[in-house]
């Protein structure tokens, strides 16, 4: 029977979950001033454990965590996997969100070219009209002009007309028959 720290070990075969816990927040907890002493004294207990207990007991601690450390292990490498999983798969959203947004401004900007090209769909046509008024009001102002031209040759010959005749109506004077 052996004694350490208030713990009692009746027999080396039978591990208890009680005392490895014991035993490990022993080891995990900060050394004070006080317990200096017992932690050696705890080190001597364990330097006179023959060496088929230790193994026994290294052997039952194991065989009590490894299980759980297992997997434990296992758990975190499905998770890890998972997560690369995860990951690919939101860089694969986040690209199609990107693809979604250039979409948006590609529709945006075939909007933007409907708007402008019905605009100068618009100002062709306007111009068009434009062009109409201008051929028209040429041709009138050339009418117009050629009316004006006329009007002014009638007049001219007219002036003619009556200058010539006031020649004529302008009494001349006779010609002198006999003066030889």
């Amino acid at each position: 029977m052996m004694r350490s720290r208030g713990f009692v070990f009746t027999s080396a075969d039978v591990i208890s979950d009680r005392l490895l816990v014991s035993v490990m927040m022993m080891m995990d907890r900060p050394e004070e001033e006080g317990e200096q002493d017992s932690v050696c004294h705890v080190m001597e207990d364990v330097m006179c454990v023959d060496e088929q207990t230790v193994q026994r007991l290294t052997d039952g601690f194991m065989s009590h965590y490894l299980p759980e450390l297992n997997a434990s292990k296992q758990t975190l490498q499905e998770l890890t996997q998972n997560q690369v999983i995860l990951l690919d798969t939101l860089e694969q959203e986040v690209t199609k969100f990107r693809e979604c947004n250039a979409m948006i401004d590609l529709n945006a900007l075939f909007t933007e070219a409907k708007v402008y090209h019905s605009k100068l769909v618009n100002i062709r046509k306007e111009m068009i009209v434009l062009h109409d008024k201008t051929t028209r009001l040429k041709k009138r102002a050339l009418k117009l002009q050629q009316h004006k031209q006329k009007e002014d040759l009638e007049r001219e010959q007219q002036r003619e007309r009556e200058l010539e005749r006031e020649k004529r109506l302008i009494a001349k004077p006779a010609k002198r028959t006999g003066d030889a």
